[in-house]
């Protein structure tokens, strides 16, 4: 058996909450597996896709098909490493680069990764908006506000578990699939024609442009945080050969969905250049403009209605994964966790003001120009998430026997390099142009290129940084302690002793002090708060997995100081720890309380709270307060 010590789970509400170790073997058990790769999948085929695929082929033809199959490939690789640190280490990308980097690299990385997110969500928005109007007639701007509404349909498709989600999200595949493969026997192309497109070539600076785009739009950053995170939904068996059948099903499983949205991508690719370039049609980017020329062109109305639902159902399933990508970086970069509904729409509002302003200000027919840039940001922001995940997969101590072999680890080099490369040449090529046509480039001076330098800065930090620190920092997380390392020869007079404790780096310190006041006379009681949402408003009639995780983790607690002799029962708590922490601490009877102080001030007071001074306040009884000695 290998153990690995875990972090609070990742996403949750549905961590573990498939269990594979019931099926015996065979396709049952293969099927348990399938699901998490399709929900990574639709991030390949949505609308900032169809924006950089139809731009493709209509301006170039077939030429860059073989960038699609570049990255098809790309993305394949770098799913799997996800897909591996997830299963074996149980940890999400995000959460293993707070446990490796420091809080300020930790901070930008989430502000990368926010910005990608942001500029995913971005593209779902115009997306989702262009198929209403394209479907209903509704004024693009309309169709942009009412995409705020969709953001409570992952709300609802949650409580019904992560099956139920994967098969909407497969069911949407399902449509977009159909509407393409449909479109393609309408347009009829030329089979020989496509197979020059698989030869590699650049044919202009512009095709340069679209070609990153494309790999931004196919290789998406966000998606290698979801894929880490959505294999944990799985319970699987720790040992070597479980482990091992879990990675194996996993990588087919990421082959066939991301072979699907391939399919998907090239048709739209292919489809463009055998209706638009064919006919001397170069300049359709906008999204509409392919829509109202497909019908005169392959002959059929079915066609456009066929492409408007197919974009809608691309849109609305890339809402769902976005959101959960959102949720995944911002508890695994900043261990913070805000209300669901909450989260989903400050990243819509975000989406929808530069839509807004583009629609408002420039017109209806620059969409499809910011979806474009919306991949190509995209683009920008993949190395900061590919090279710290090659480095953790790579790390024989952490990955044990499951670290990826050298050729592996020669080929995602190889794909990180590829889009740093392009990456760097096109912002070269970008500021240099700025600062030609610019009226007053000092303004580049000043905001562009010292952005450029620090972004390049933290990409050489995070890639040679393993070669010259070899023991990462560890943030570990629930329970990280060794209760045999406790102190507990200082018997004291204190006879009912309360503490109070929050599954994170005190735990050991504050039980240290407690049972150091008391010895194995006293009478103790270990409390933990649970403050989700649903803690707040179910209080002690919840039940989910958080409330089992912590109260199995509080037992456990009781059972390991309960073995070695002491007198101790554990309770958990539900909503605000200022209020909670002293109810029970006064129905307990306490005559001691023991907290650990996090070391909080100014601005951290106003965000976290002071739940230390609001507790001493409502107990009449000495409160102990225990800070780390580090």
């Amino acid at each position: 058996m290998i153990e690995f010590k875990k972090p609070t789970a990742s996403l949750s509400e549905v961590h573990e909450s498939v269990d594979t170790t019931q099926r015996k073997g065979g396709i049952r058990k293969f099927l348990a597996f399938l699901g998490p790769a399709y929900l990574v999948s639709v991030g390949y085929m949505d609308p900032g896709n169809w924006a950089t695929d139809i731009a493709g082929g209509s301006q170039f033809g077939y030429a860059l098909i073989w960038v699609l199959l570049m990255s098809n490939l790309m993305a394949l690789l770098l799913q799997s490493l996800s897909a591996r640190l997830g299963i074996v280490r149980g940890r999400d990308l995000a959460q293993a680069s707070r446990e490796t980097y420091s809080r300020p690299v930790n901070l930008a990385l989430y502000i990368l990764a926010e910005v990608a997110i942001a500029a995913c969500d971005l593209a779902e928005v115009l997306g989702m908006a262009i198929g209403l109007q394209l479907l209903f007639g509704i004024p693009l701007i309309w169709g942009v506000c009412i995409t705020v509404f969709d953001t409570f349909l992952l709300l609802f498709l949650i409580n019904y578990g992560i099956r139920k989600m994967e098969a909407f999200i497969l069911g949407l595949i399902s449509v977009i699939g159909l509407a393409f493969l449909a479109q393609m026997i309408f347009a009829k192309p030329e089979l020989s024609e496509i197979a020059t497109g698989f030869v590699p070539y650049i044919p202009s600076d512009a095709a340069l442009y679209i070609a990153i785009g494309i790999i931004g739009a196919t290789v998406m950053p966000h998606n290698l945080y979801l894929h880490s995170s959505l294999v944990q939904t799985r319970k699987i068996g720790r040992s070597l050969p479980e482990l091992k059948k879990s990675i194996r099903y996993n990588i087919i499983d990421s082959t066939i969905a991301l072979n699907l949205a391939f399919f998907v991508n090239a048709a739209i690719l292919i489809l463009a250049a055998s209706t638009f370039y064919k006919h001397g049609m170069y300049e359709v980017s906008e999204i509409q403009d392919a829509h109202k020329f497909l019908e005169p062109l392959l002959g059929t109305s079915l066609a456009p209605t066929l492409f408007a639902i197919a974009l809608i159902a691309a849109g609305q399933s890339s809402t769902i994964t976005g959101t959960l990508a959102g949720q995944i970086v911002m508890e695994g970069y900043l261990n913070l966790r805000i209300a669901p509904w909450i989260r989903r729409l400050l990243t819509r509002i975000i989406a929808i003001m530069p839509a807004l302003f583009t629609i408002i200000y420039f017109g209806e027919e620059y969409t499809g120009r910011l979806l474009i840039l919306s991949q190509v940001i995209l683009s920008l922001q993949l190395g900061f998430a590919v090279i710290p995940l090659i480095h953790f997969v790579s790390d024989k101590t952490t990955m044990k026997e499951f670290v990826i072999k050298n050729y592996v680890r020669v080929l995602a080099w190889i794909a990180a390099s590829i889009i740093v490369i392009l990456n760097a040449k096109l912002v070269i090529e970008q500021i240099g142009e700025w600062l030609t046509t610019s009226q007053n480039p000092i303004i580049i001076w000043l905001t562009a290129v010292p952005v450029a330098i620090l972004a390049f800065l933290l990409l050489l930090y995070i890639t040679f940084r393993p070669f010259f620190y070899r023991k990462p920092s560890t943030q570990r997380q629930i329970p990280h302690m060794d209760i045999s390392a406790v102190e507990t020869s200082m018997p004291k007079p204190y006879k009912k002793i309360a503490l109070a404790i929050d599954f994170g780096k005190m735990d050991a310190e504050v039980i240290s002090h407690a049972i150091a006041q008391g010895g194995k006379d006293a009478e103790y009681l270990i409390i933990h708060i649970l403050e989700s949402a649903g803690a707040h408003m179910m209080q002690n009639e919840i039940s989910d997995l958080e409330e089992r995780s912590d109260m199995k983790n509080l037992e456990n607690y009781s059972i390991s100081l309960s073995e070695k002799g002491f007198n101790v029962r554990a309770k958990l708590g539900f909503g605000n720890p200022k209020k909670a922490i002293p109810l029970i601490v006064n129905e307990f009877d306490a005559d001691l309380l023991v907290l650990g102080a996090h070391g909080h001030k100014a601005w951290k007071d106003f965000i976290f709270g002071t739940t230390v001074d609001s507790v001493r306040h409502k107990v009449k009884i000495p409160v102990l307060i225990v800070r780390s000695e580090s």
